[in-house]
């Protein structure tokens, strides 16, 4: 796979969630052997309207839940497997300004599904 400017934006998705969750995309010297990706655990969460489980300790986050729904709903837009899925950084930009609205993103992971399926 070629790389394009579409790696930048899912690089930018993988950061917005790090900074959203307090923590790293995979932890290196993980306590829990059942730790998941903050990739997978933040679309779990944001799927299951559990955002609160991704903010550690983070009162001043927990108390604005709807501006960090919308943070990771662009950074779920952000990280789509299918690169022709992912917006471009304007969009993104324009996403995170409030100028245009943050639609609901599809699963991001749902691209690998159908080509393991096949």
């Amino acid at each position: 796979m070629p790389i394009t400017v579409k790696v930048d934006v899912y690089s930018y998705g993988i950061l917005l969630l790090e900074l959203i969750c307090c923590r790293k995309c995979l932890e290196q010297e993980a306590e829990d052997d059942n730790q998941m990706a903050l990739a997978d655990l933040a679309y779990d969460c944001y799927k299951e309207g559990k955002l609160d489980h991704l903010l550690q300790n983070d009162d001043a986050a927990k108390s604005d839940i709807k501006r960090v729904e919308r943070l990771v709903m662009i950074a779920i837009c952000c990280i789509q497997e299918d690169p022709s899925l992912r917006p471009s950084m304007k969009k993104v930009l324009q996403m995170l300004e409030g100028c245009i609205q943050v639609s609901v993103p599809p699963d991001p992971f749902s691209f690998i599904s159908s080509i393991q399926s096949l």
